[in-house]
């Protein structure tokens, strides 16, 4: 099973890889604001590609992922749909760098202020892929809570639910135009939320394969 290993090893990874990276850029990348500005806003630009090469290689690491966890779980609750739900996020994930966002609320710096005056199609695109994977990320969590509810875990079983629905939250003032520093605050937390469910939920099924 040394395999599975090395495929949930990719899950551990992937969010501080992805998380690392994006607040490497905040602080280096003139005009980003990170009360205004969503991470995706990264692969705006010059050292646009540098974001764009995050998606993709998170993406990647958490396809693989999926797969392992698809082979750790051998059967039961959300040996199906928990692999599948995540390998979807990891897939909008490549789609999100593949189709850039447009530039928009003055970044890249000489950008007008306010939303653009029309949305590309790469723009629409990226918005469609990441909230078919926010939406894959969240049911994901309610999977798992409802496998470890049936074990009888009660802090995964928390846990879980509490990533789903704090995401779910976030998600949804973000999508609903709440905006504001406070709306993109909150939002940014709650990613990191995610990435850190993602990373431990790898780790607790690494440690049940045999190395």
């Amino acid at each position: 099973m040394a395999n599975t290993r090395a495929l949930l090893t990719c899950g551990i990874a992937a969010g501080p890889f992805y998380v690392g990276l994006s607040l490497i850029q905040v602080f280096i990348r003139e005009g980003f604001d990170v009360t205004r500005h969503p991470l995706s806003f990264l692969s705006i630009g010059e050292l646009g590609w540098i974001q764009i090469a995050n998606f993709l290689i998170t993406g990647l690491l958490l396809i693989l992922c999926a797969v392992g966890i698809r082979r750790a779980l051998n059967g039961g609750k959300a040996s199906t749909w928990g692999p599948l739900l995540l390998a979807v996020y990891g897939v909008s994930l490549m789609a999100a760098g593949m189709f850039v966002a447009d530039p928009a609320f003055g970044f890249p710096p000489g950008t007008p202020e306010g939303p653009p005056a029309a949305i590309s199609t790469h723009g629409i695109l990226h918005f469609v892929a990441g909230g078919i994977g926010f939406m894959a990320l969240i049911a994901a969590c309610f999977v798992f809570a409802r496998r470890f509810a049936a074990s009888g875990d009660r802090g995964w079983t928390a846990y879980s639910i509490a990533t789903g629905v704090v995401f779910f939250g976030a998600f949804g003032g973000i999508a609903s135009g709440a905006g504001g520093a406070a709306a993109n605050l909150i939002f940014g937390l709650a990613v990191l939320l995610t990435w850190s469910w993602l990373s431990a939920l790898s780790a607790r099924l690494r440690s049940t394969v045999a190395g």
